[in-house]
């Protein structure tokens, strides 16, 4: 299950854009596939940046811990948090049940929309799924 409207990074996250700003920014959601979700195996606990923090394109910005393993996730944009998924808190398993949906993990208000055209489209990412 790969959704055409979303981007996509070689790490296995998905990028939705909900609004386009006047300026350079966008606000987006991210969240991991579920390619992702089912090789990591039952979410236990999540761990993510706060809102008002300021994310660097590509730094480790929270954590992703399974029944098999503890996971790193890293910003796939630099922008700033405008909010984190509280639900996972209490339902971690929601980034398994419904990784493109209630299982969402970060809004943020992008820096630039420049870093947009660098990410996979659905057919750039089943490619390398598939590889």
């Amino acid at each position: 299950m790969i959704p055409d409207e979303l981007y996509y990074t070689p790490e296995h996250e998905w990028i939705r854009v909900d609004s386009r700003g006047e300026d350079d920014g966008a606000v987006v959601t991210i969240g991991i596939t579920d390619f992702a979700q089912d090789a990591l195996g039952d979410i236990v606990y999540v761990s993510l940046p706060e809102p008002g923090e300021t994310l660097a394109q590509g730094a480790s910005v929270g954590e992703l811990e399974s029944t098999k393993s503890v996971s790193d996730l890293y910003a796939p944009l630099a922008g700033s948090v405008l909010a984190r998924n509280e639900q996972l808190d209490q339902a971690p398993e929601l980034v398994n049940s419904d990784p493109y949906g209630e299982g969402w993990l970060l809004r943020i208000e992008l820096e630039s929309e420049t870093g947009l055209s660098d990410l996979l489209d659905a057919q750039g990412y089943q490619a390398q799924v598939a590889s």
